[in-house]
């Protein structure tokens, strides 16, 4: 076991499993078992996620996974979770295992993570966004969620507490840190869990932190942004990767899919290469089976394999 000493003086697990091209995958690599494990399965999440993404890679490349985001919400940083210590965070990572150069995949806030890396080093050999735009980003609507998130979290329901998921957190929604922490069973409607009745119970520390990073990014330019990525990227989402937010959790909507969608050609201009999985939403498309076929030849094909 590898430890990456990060940009607060904590120390994250590292694992590194195969040989050949170095990826960072930033995904929990231990399975979640027994009961609770059934209960993310309500959600629609993959308890060994993480484990079945590394089986899939580890054959070809030298994969070095860590729980990011399990991390940061087990150690919060309500002041300092800001996208250029994210990405030191992530160098840092590379570093403790040795990686000059590597590849990177995300998922979600966790791919907006890789975007503010790509800018910051000359480092990167492939870049992978999943489940979020790399372009016209929607931070100004995950702004508003998160701070409705924070604003229910220093102001807390008594509720049960929520079963954890593959990631380490606790089951998401159409964004892996909005209304993070949620209870019970997910409340079944005719198109699936009724994401709106859920309760939040996150510290204010750990909701917090996630208004700073948000808070940082509102002045970013995505767009600006493109001509200083300098390797091969690629994006993917769900074509139903879309959900309206009732007013407790600030009242937007916050497009993923569809934004990639109408960027396609954009995007495709501007050197990305651009997935969409028909029918997905964000669960759905973040899920091994969907996701290896994408990244697995992709990666092979620019940064080669073992």
């Amino acid at each position: 076991m590898t430890k990456a000493e990060l940009h607060d003086g904590t120390t994250v697990d590292v694992e590194v499993h195969g040989t050949g091209p170095t990826l960072l995958l930033p995904v929990n690599p231990r399975p979640i078992e027994g009961a609770q494990a059934d209960e993310m399965r309500k959600w629609g999440t993959d308890p060994a996620l993480g484990r079945s993404l590394i089986e899939g890679l580890s054959d070809a490349f030298q994969v070095a996974a860590f729980d990011y985001e399990g991390h940061v919400l087990g150690n919060p940083r309500p002041d300092t979770l800001t996208p250029a210590n994210v990405a030191a965070d992530l160098l840092a990572v590379a570093d403790a295992v040795g990686a000059d150069r590597f590849a990177y995949y995300g998922y979600s806030w966790l791919a907006l993570s890789g975007l503010q890396l790509a800018i910051r080093t000359d480092r990167l050999s492939a870049l992978v966004m999943g489940g979020f735009p790399p372009l016209d980003g929607p931070y100004e609507e995950m702004l508003r969620v998160t701070m409705a998130t924070h604003e229910m979290a220093v102001s807390p329901q008594e509720t049960p507490e929520a079963p954890r998921t593959a990631t380490g957190g606790t089951p998401r929604t159409s964004d892996d840190e909005a209304p993070q922490a949620m209870t019970g069973e997910a409340p079944q409607t005719s198109d699936g869990p009724d994401w709106s009745s859920v309760e939040v119970t996150m510290t204010t520390a750990q909701t917090m932190q996630f208004v700073t990073l948000y808070q940082a990014l509102q002045e970013f330019d995505d767009r600006a942004a493109q001509a200083r990525i300098g390797c091969p990227r690629l994006c993917f989402a769900g074509s139903a990767d879309e959900i309206d937010y009732s007013e407790r959790w600030g009242g937007v909507h916050v497009s993923l899919g569809g934004r990639i969608m109408e960027r396609r050609g954009e995007l495709e201009a501007l050197g990305w290469d651009v997935h969409i999985l028909d029918g997905l939403d964000h669960m759905q498309a973040m899920q091994a089976a969907r996701v290896l076929p994408i990244l697995r030849p992709w990666l092979a094909s620019q940064v080669g394999s073992r």
